[in-house]
């Protein structure tokens, strides 16, 4: 049998970017219950949207080993989705919660969880190598939103496309050559909904636009 992990997906003990490493072995010492591996996709492969957040939460999606699962993000993210039709069951913050994505999958920029929340500029470019990869496995993708202007940028990078021809704003929606589209929010975190930057209704939005797109 062959337990090779393809070359486009992260290995558990991922070792491309040291400083995640380090982190990522400090967090398995202190919660050795904790998931603390880069964190897999969630959705079908026969997905027409990707999502395409920042990185993996400490307490959330490190913990829990499912994108925007276990913390604040998850809570407005997954309501808007099944508010328009992408999820279907009961979000109650744990990966055995039943919640399902229908048409959309959600991913990382980088996948390992980073200090502070916040990856570096080098983390994003060497874990572009597994977005070009779900991209490729994902036959049937119409749109993309990026939560944030580092996954709009890391979406850029791993389409080789110029960041100065496709500016992040909110609620913008860029037409790619490839005949995808990319559409903008703010990240759902906590920090931009508790300030106003991001509100529930600036969202739902975005993701109204994504929906309409897709004859939902």
């Amino acid at each position: 049998m062959n337990d090779t992990i393809p070359a486009d997906l992260p290995a558990h003990d991922c070792s491309l970017c040291p400083r995640l490493a380090a982190f990522r072995e400090a967090q398995r010492e202190a919660h050795p219950d904790w998931f603390n591996a880069p964190v897999p996709s969630f959705g079908p492969v026969s997905a027409e949207l990707l999502i395409v957040g920042l990185a993996p939460g400490l307490r959330g999606a490190n913990r829990t080993g499912r994108p925007f699962t276990g913390d604040f993000a998850g809570d407005l993210l997954y309501r808007t989705l099944r508010q328009f039709g992408f999820a279907i069951g009961d979000y109650a913050a744990h990966p055995q919660d039943g919640l399902a994505l229908h048409r959309a999958r959600i991913t990382n920029a980088v996948r390992c969880v980073p200090p502070q929340n916040r990856p570096e500029p080098a983390e994003v470019e060497a874990c572009g190598r597994f977005l070009v990869g779900e991209f490729a496995r994902l036959p049937h993708l119409k749109a993309i939103l990026a939560l944030g202007a580092i996954a709009h940028n890391a979406v850029l990078m791993a389409k080789g496309l110029r960041r100065a021809h496709y500016p992040f704003a909110h609620g913008a929606v860029h037409e790619l050559p490839d005949g995808t589209v990319l559409a903008d929010s703010y990240h759902c975190s906590r920090l931009n909904t508790n300030t106003g930057r991001l509100t529930p209704a600036m969202f739902e939005s975005v993701v109204a636009q994504i929906a309409e797109r897709l004859g939902e």
